[in-house]
């Protein structure tokens, strides 16, 4: 019997080791391609709308491998998905370091967005198949893992560039080390994508009210992330009169709050239940986006977005878990479905929020957004829990 077929259990601590390694050189990829942007640009010469272009090019990507990929990982299994999806986004790497032509970097950044997103998908199907099998909560300390490798790869790629070394050499470390992660955790990943007798029987695999609910509660948190990521610096320089060098703080308060809370995520599950964590975490991203809004301050401002990434941080997670258990759906359908509807909150979210602050200003469109947070409190008592 060779190494790959391994009867290990599927809620062996292998595999849970395993579907932590894979979150944390996902987000490690994503984070590195954070440090390479400003390279990038520089390299093409790129305007400020021909660069949010380009980054369009990774969420359209992405949407678009994740539009299928709950078809792909049934057929296929986790294992085959996550390899062929770090192999996609590892090609692309040297070349997003490399290339000057813009319109060959879309396509470059387009088909790193497909390894992204694919992998996304099958990861958080393993994740939650993981879970089941040991029937504890697991899935916030994986979608820690997957925050600290983002942190790990802008943060490190940072270093090493600052440092003075060139884009590809840091490249080429960074794939080093996401190959070798992954080569380790090979054995362990799971060769189905679960469900196999339901597949095999025809049960019903239609999303009934709850998989919907859970997609649109899916896509506000999303939504709120983004508009954290591409609006905080601007409100918290031109409203809240913090200097602009320092803009980037408004959404590091966020994501070290967000990191912090997952890391504490599966034991807060455990002690309040799913169901309390997400009418918990709903109101603390009103009341974070509110305390924003309606005080005065940068300072403020930054207690709020901290706020927002405490109460936003175990509420995906838990979405993700409570699709996997709804029977109307095999898991890798159910999690797909509902990780794609919450993707389209990242990629449409700080957009709407533009175009609200356009027709009136950010104050109006943060209080919008924490409105949008009422459905996630309401939407927790219509759910299923098991």
């Amino acid at each position: 019997m060779s190494v790959i077929d391994l009867p290990l259990h599927t809620g062996s601590p292998a595999r849970r080791v395993a579907t932590r390694a894979i979150f944390f050189v996902t987000g490690m990829a994503m984070g590195l391609w954070a440090a390479l942007v400003p390279y990038a640009q520089m390299r093409t010469h790129a305007e400020a709308g021909q660069l949010g272009l380009l980054l369009l090019c990774l969420g359209g990507g992405s949407l678009v491998a994740m539009l299928g990929s709950g078809r792909i990982i049934g057929l296929a299994g986790c294992r085959r998905v996550i390899i062929v999806s770090v192999i996609l986004y590892c090609l692309m790497l040297p070349l997003l370091s490399t290339l000057s032509d813009i319109r060959i970097l879309a396509i470059s950044l387009f088909i790193f967005g497909m390894g992204i997103g694919l992998a996304d998908v099958a990861m958080n199907v393993q994740g939650t198949l993981v879970e089941q099998a040991a029937e504890k909560p697991l899935m916030s300390g994986f979608h820690c893992l997957w925050s600290v490798g983002g942190l790990v790869g802008a943060g490190g790629g940072a270093l090493m560039l600052g440092a003075g070394i060139t884009p590809q050499v840091t490249t080429f470390w960074a794939i080093a080390l996401i190959v070798i992660v992954t080569a380790c955790s090979f054995p362990a990943l799971l060769p189905s994508g679960g469900d196999e007798e339901q597949q095999e029987t025809g049960s019903p695999s239609r999303p009934n009210f709850r998989l919907v609910l859970m997609a649109i509660m899916a896509m506000i948190c999303f939504m709120a992330e983004g508009a954290i990521l591409d609006w905080s610096g601007i409100f918290i320089t031109q409203d809240r009169g913090m200097a602009l060098e320092h803009a980037g703080w408004g959404f590091a308060a966020f994501a070290i709050a967000m990191s912090l809370m997952r890391a504490m995520g599966d034991a807060v599950v455990r002690v309040l239940g799913r169901k309390r964590v997400l009418i918990v975490g709903g109101a603390l991203g009103i009341a974070g986006y509110l305390m924003a809004v309606l005080l005065p301050g940068w300072t403020l401002a930054l207690c709020g977005f901290a706020l927002v990434g405490i109460g936003a941080a175990n509420i995906v997670p838990v979405l993700i878990t409570l699709a996997g258990q709804e029977k109307a759906m095999p898991v890798h359908r159910s999690v797909a479905m509902v990780a794609t509807l919450g993707y389209l909150g990242v990629l449409g979210g700080p957009a709407l929020i533009g175009w609200v602050a356009h027709l009136t200003n950010l104050y109006v469109a943060f209080a919008l957004v924490a409105a949008a947070f009422m459905v996630i409190v309401v939407g927790a008592f219509k759910l299923k829990y098991e």
